[in-house]
This record gives C-alpha cells, sequence and structure tokens, in this order.
C-alpha cells in the first residue's frame, strides 16, 4: 500500500473466526462469524451441542454470573470450546492479538442482544502493518459496471466481485500483488451465465451456480485459483438433487421476530425510537411468539411489535407460508380465473350472458409497457383475427361447446385458459359480423322464394375465438380504461370552460413505468393553458424529484421566424418543454408515500395548488432492505426529511398533505359516473386563468436598420 499522503478507502478484513468466537458466546453455540441473519436456524449441529455448552459453561470457574442469571463466556472457556469441537486451526485463522470484549447489550431486565462482531484493526505498534496487507485498496480495482462485492478471500486481500455485461452477469478476481506493491490483477470467469453467488454460512466456501450446475469453492488462493482454472466449471459440482432443508419453525419464528425488532431498533430513523422504552416492546411481545402457530400468526405479533412505532411505513409482508398451491405453477394455473374483459350478466331470458359493457382504453395506444390494452372482445382487439367485437347487449351461450347456463357462474369455464384460444359461441343483438351479413344474404334470397328465413338470421349462435386475460390483466384494463374515461371527460370540461388542458394520471411513483406514464401525458400537452396531475389512489415511489425538475422549467426566451412561431408549430420556446401555465394536483385519501411528497413539492416550490381530500400520511422514507431469513420484511422507516419551514416529517408523517381546496367525492354520483374532484378542479383552474391568463408576450417592433431621411450627418 502506499502511503503519499492520498486518501484511499479500505475493506476491513472480518475477525477470525477464532477470535470471532472468542468474544462471542452465542456465536460459540451456532458456528458462526456473526450471529443473526439465520445462522441459529440453520446451524443445527452448534444447537445439538447446546446441553455440553451449557454444563461447560456452569462448571467452568472461569464464568461469572451477570445480574444473578446471565452469564458471559471469557477468552480461555470459548478457547476450549474451539479446540473440543475442532472448529479451526491455527494455521486456518490469523490472530491478532486483540483484548476480548463483551459482544452483547444486557437490559434492565437481564435479555441480552447480540451486536455485531468487532473488527480486528491488529495489535498495538503493529510494525510489521498486519491490518495493510490484509486489506485491499478499493480504488486500485479498475473502473466497471460492478453490482456485487461479495467477498474478500480468507487468507489473501483479494476480492471476489461480480460484473455485469452485455452476456450476463460475470465473477471477477481481483488479485493483489506481494507487499509493497500496489499491483492489481484482474481474472474473469467468461463462457458461462452466472445466476446465483453467495457465500455459505460459515463464510469459508463460495456457491456458485452456473448453467453447468452448483458450484462450491473454498474461499481461500489455492481454492479460488482452482475456480479460475477451472474452464468448463465442471469441477466440484454440488449434487443438489433432493436438497432438504430442516427448518425448525418455533426457532425460526423468534429468531425472525428477534431479528425484526432488533433491525427496527438499529433502521428506525430516530435514534429515540419516538421515546419508546424498546426493550419493553421487545419483552411485551416475545410471549406472543410462542403461541404462533404459523407464519400468518407472527405476522400477527410483527404488526402489533413494529405498530407501536405508529409510523405509516411500517408494513409487513412476505415469507414462507403454507399456501395451497405449494408454489406449484400448474396448481395455481388449474385455478386462476381467465376474465374475458367485460361487464357480463346472467341471464334466463336470453338462454347466456349477456354483454353490459366492454371497456374502451386509448385507440391510440394497443400496448403499454408490453400489456395488451384492449379487451378480448373488442373489435379493436378481434380485427386483428379478422373477427368482428361484441357490443353491449350482445349474449355469450356457449365457453368451448359448452354451455354457459349448464354450470352455476361462467367463471367455471374460464379456469386455466389464460393467453390461450377460447371458442365462445355468441349471439349477435346489437352487433354486427361477416357471418352475420351472410346470413341475412341468405334471408334475402329464401324470402324471395317466400320461404320462412327468420331462424337463419337470429336465432343462430356463431363462433368467436378470443384469448382471455389473467386477473392482473383484466384489472389493469379496467384501470387503463377508467384512466383514459377521466382524461377524456377533462379535456371535454375545459373545452366548456373556454381553456386548453393537459392530464396526467400516476398510478404511482415506481420506476420506469410511473416515468412512461408522466412522459405520455406531459410532453404532447405542455403547451396547454392548464395542467391537471391526478395522483389519486398513488401507491408511491421515488420520482417525484424528477417530476418536480420538469414543472419548474421556466421559459425565457422565444423563437419565431418567416413563416414559423409558436403558434403554427414553430420551435415554441426556451427552456425547451417548460409548462407556462397553471397546475392543480388531484389527491385524495389513498395518495400515499411519493405521491404525497409530490404533493407537498408542488405547494412548497409554489407551482400550483392541490384539490381533493387529505391524503394517506407517510412521511418517513424507507428502502425495505431489512430482510427476515424466510424472505418476509417488517419495515422499518429509516429517512426522515423535513426543510427550513417545516420540520421532520414536513407536516405529512401522520397528517397527510391537506389540500388547498378540500372536496369529497360522493359515493353515490361516482358509481355514476360523476368526478366531482375532478369538477372542482376545472373550477379552480378556469377562475384562476380569469385572474392570471396564460399569454404569449409581444415580438415587439423589427429593428429599422434604414438611415433617416432629414440626417446631413452620423450624429443623433
Amino acid at each position: 500500500p502506499s502511503f503519499s499522503g492520498e486518501k484511499y478507502v479500505y475493506t476491513l478484513p472480518l475477525q477470525s473466526l477464532k477470535d470471532s468466537l472468542s468474544f462471542n458466546e452465542v456465536n460459540a453455540f451456532i458456528r458462526a462469524p456473526y450471529g443473526g441473519g439465520g445462522a441459529m436456524e440453520v446451524s443445527m449441529e452448534g444447537i445439538k451441542e447446546l446441553d455440553l455448552i451449557l454444563e461447560l459453561m456452569a462448571s467452568s470457574p472461569a464464568i461469572g454470573p451477570i445480574d444473578g442469571n446471565q452469564t458471559v463466556l471469557n477468552s480461555a472457556t470459548s478457547t476450549a470450546l474451539l479446540d473440543q469441537s475442532n472448529l479451526s486451526s491455527e494455521n486456518d485463522v490469523e490472530n491478532f492479538d486483540n483484548k476480548p470484549t463483551n459482544s452483547t447489550e444486557a437490559s434492565d431486565d437481564g435479555h441480552q442482544f447480540i451486536v455485531d462482531t468487532p473488527i480486528s484493526f491488529g495489535p498495538e505498534k503493529d510494525v510489521g502493518l498486519s491490518f495493510a496487507r490484509t486489506s485491499f485498496r478499493i480504488d486500485s480495482i479498475p473502473s466497471g459496471d460492478y453490482v456485487l462485492l461479495v467477498s474478500q478471500l480468507l487468507n489473501d486481500p483479494s476480492l471476489v466481485v461480480v460484473s455485469s455485461t452485455p452476456s450476463g452477469f460475470v465473477v471477477n478476481i481481483f488479485a493483489t500483488s506481494d507487499y509493497p506493491s500496489d499491483g492489481i490483477e484482474s481474472v474473469s470467469v467468461e463462457g458461462a451465465s452466472l445466476d446465483f453467488i453467495e457465500l455459505s454460512t460459515d463464510g469459508h466456501y463460495l456457491i456458485t451456480l452456473f448453467s453447468t450446475g452448483l458450484k462450491v469453492s473454498s474461499l481461500t488462493a489455492d481454492g479460488i485459483t482452482a475456480f479460475m482454472q477451472d474452464a468448463s466449471l465442471d469441477k466440484n459440482i454440488a449434487d443438489a438433487e433432493g436438497l432438504h432443508l430442516s427448518i425448525w419453525p418455533a426457532l425460526e419464528y423468534e429468531m425472525m421476530y428477534k431479528d425484526a425488532w432488533r433491525m427496527l431498533r438499529d433502521y428506525f430513523y430516530d435514534p429515540s425510537m419516538g421515546g419508546l422504552e424498546w426493550d419493553r416492546i421487545f419483552d411485551r411481545y416475545l410471549p406472543l411468539v410462542e403461541r404462533c402457530s404459523k407464519r400468518e400468526e407472527l405476522d400477527d405479533v410483527l404488526r402489533q411489535m413494529a405498530g407501536e412505532l405508529s409510523a405509516l411505513h411500517v408494513f409487513v409482508y412476505g415469507g414462507e407460508y403454507n399456501i395451497p398451491n405449494h408454489g406449484d405453477p400448474m396448481l395455481e394455473a388449474i385455478n386462476e380465473i381467465a376474465s374475458l374483459g367485460a361487464l357480463l350478466r346472467r341471464s334466463t331470458e336470453k338462454f347466456g350472458y349477456e354483454v353490459i359493457k366492454i371497456p374502451e382504453t386509448d385507440p391510440d395506444f394497443h400496448m403499454v409497457d408490453g400489456l395488451p390494452m384492449y379487451s378480448p372482445l373488442s373489435s379493436r382487439t378481434l380485427s386483428m383475427s379478422g373477427q368482428d367485437g361484441l357490443a353491449p347487449g350482445d349474449v355469450i351461450v356457449g365457453v368451448n361447446g359448452e354451455s354457459v347456463m349448464s354450470v352455476p357462474d361462467i367463471n367455471m369455464l374460464l379456469r386455466n385458459v389464460a393467453g390461450e384460444s377460447v371458442r365462445l359461441e355468441v349471439v349477435r343483438c346489437n352487433s354486427t359480423s361477416k357471418l352475420q351479413e351472410a346470413r341475412k344474404l341468405k334471408a334475402r334470397l329464401l324470402e324471395s322464394k317466400g320461404e320462412d328465413a327468420t331462424e337463419s338470421v337470429f336465432a343462430l349462435p356463431e363462433p368467436l375465438i378470443v384469448v382471455p386475460l389473467d386477473s392482473e390483466g383484466n384489472s389493469n384494463l379496467w384501470y387503463t380504461a377508467w384512466e383514459w374515461k377521466t382524461r377524456e371527460t377533462a379535456r371535454h370540461l375545459a373545452a366548456d370552460a373556454g381553456f386548453t388542458l393537459g392530464y396526467i394520471h400516476l398510478r404511482d411513483m415506481a420506476g420506469a413505468p410511473a416515468e412512461d406514464a408522466f412522459v405520455r401525458g406531459f410532453y404532447p400537452d405542455y403547451d396547454k393553458e392548464a395542467l391537471i396531475v391526478d395522483v389519486r389512489n398513488n401507491h408511491g415511489g421515488n420520482i417525484d424529484s424528477w417530476l418536480l425538475d420538469v414543472l419548474q422549467k421556466r421559459a425565457w426566451m422565444y423563437w419565431e421566424g418567416r413563416s414559423t412561431n409558436i403558434t403554427n408549430g414553430g420551435l415554441g420556446w426556451d427552456e425547451q418543454f417548460a409548462f407556462r401555465g397553471h397546475l392543480v394536483v388531484l389527491v385524495n385519501e389513498h395518495t400515499s408515500s411519493d405521491g404525497e411528497a409530490f404533493a407537498r413539492g408542488v405547494s412548497e416550490l409554489g407551482l400550483g395548488k392541490i384539490v381533493g381530500r387529505r391524503t394517506w400520511g407517510g412521511g418517513i422514507w424507507l428502502s425495505s432492505d431489512n430482510r427476515l431469513v424466510d424472505g418476509g420484511i417488517a419495515t422499518a422507516p429509516e429517512i426522515g426529511v423535513y426543510n427550513e419551514h417545516i420540520g421532520l416529517g414536513l407536516k405529512i408523517e401522520n397528517m397527510g398533505v391537506v389540500p388547498d381546496v378540500e372536496v369529497d367525492n360522493n359515493p353515490r354520483a361516482a358509481f355514476d359516473g360523476v368526478d366531482m374532484q375532478l369538477e372542482r378542479a376545472i373550477e379552480v383552474l378556469k377562475d384562476w386563468l380569469e385572474s392570471e391568463p396564460i399569454v404569449l408576450p409581444e415580438r415587439g417592433p423589427y429593428a429599422d436598420l434604414s438611415l433617416r431621411r432629414g440626417v446631413d450627418d452620423c450624429s443623433l
């Protein structure tokens, strides 16, 4: 390493296994460098020896009591346990002469909680630079698209990292030259797609999953060298067939409760935990965990425990549940009900299901984010296959050759057919088709011969081949239809009020789909006199800063040529796509998280007015990365927000954003299609435009470059 006075970033070598066990009696039980995170659950051998460890603790004179009922291992006892269990040898670990310290915190009632294992920085006055030689200077790594820092080797400062390439993920090994050189050698595993990489629980092995199989390699210099030399990736392949993991649910539930409690303690944005005695909260709900018989019951306990924080961004979800389908795709498909994308009503008079409504969406978008936006019964969908769509009033009498009246509900005939071709038998009462036109022609020919042709036209059903949607696609179809209808309604209301309007609805603030929705709505209408951004029912996300950045652009310069200007398709103004009109943001009680932050930002920055209902009230942000061992989570609100005017929470947390104009949608009126909040927003914009109209600036006269008459010299 170089000591030239520059600043560098180093990775810190973790303690050796022996040092770790010397410091932490809980780790001695589970034989892992760190407690928690699933180690206690999976290290069953250490649990089996619990009786022996407790017996040694009780009989050893080197162990003393704490608070009358707690014990702590000292260095001598833990070393004896280490040697007796043959966990490692002097040659396997690198010993730094650190003094043992306790690694648990004791609460007032005697409970101990695991804390992070200390890191060894080497002995004091280490002239041999032990720490420096076992650390790795990260700034020496060449630039690249790295996605994961896996580990440092156990007996070498080399690093294992994962990089992203156009062909997939690649394992890279960055090896250091001998001291004191700063040289870095990079070696990559090419020719195979990496699907998974992780360390074993004890940190001694690198586990990788390639297309060739599950590969296990020792996390030492020799092991990684062999790994890199295995060009075919067919050595040290683990037999994963029939691999099972035995789980002790009661122990796992208790561990997950402790982990959830601990991570809430460590992640919550307020170090004082809102003034709560958090240790007492742990004791209050721990007895309930012992009574949990299934994962859903543990969720209830976690919700009660986390709910003590009274924070809106606390969610409990995920994990392993005893679901009926057992994760089997075939069972899930069999029980999934497909949808025809229409509102149907059973009619005994018409011997089938009458079509009541077919949702209509924006005709400009056949697909949005890869999803179809038309009903399977719509002409826009069926015309692609040369068929004609249905209309309200038509009747479906059969599905795949079976009468719909032979079952209690038509959905029983639509199981496990999402995305597949289905034959319907339909009677067209209000729509037409090529087959029906042919039947009418036949009827006229029969009538010309004096024969009865009624049955040939009206009584016979005709076939229709459709592709039903899954439940998610059906929900998305109806939501998209509501968006399009609301946008068209807003434009008509604005036109009746005498101004131009753009309308954008944002379902959430999550990534590319939300950004696409804003782009589709904003840029075609950026030059309108008014804009409505509808974040009602918004689920949140994290793009508010980008939206506010776009809306804060201001026009300061305008372009005009001989034949084009801002009124007839010219370049417009600079900053490009700056919105010059008046802005209203629609909110309701289901506007949450980043949707609320966006509304508060519009208000704080003076960009527009807020209309609707008080929002949800979640003003502490989170990353949702404090996962439990089974993949579940009890989220911790981690990041408080404030500004120079408003304290923590921005008057959002537990309060919600209060709109400038408060109006609620009447349930009956909303059912009938009347949007009172939208209508009020149009009224607000109309009044605003009357008092502050949006006008284009006057160009001013052209410069007079001619010589003035009567001027004898160049003086003015």
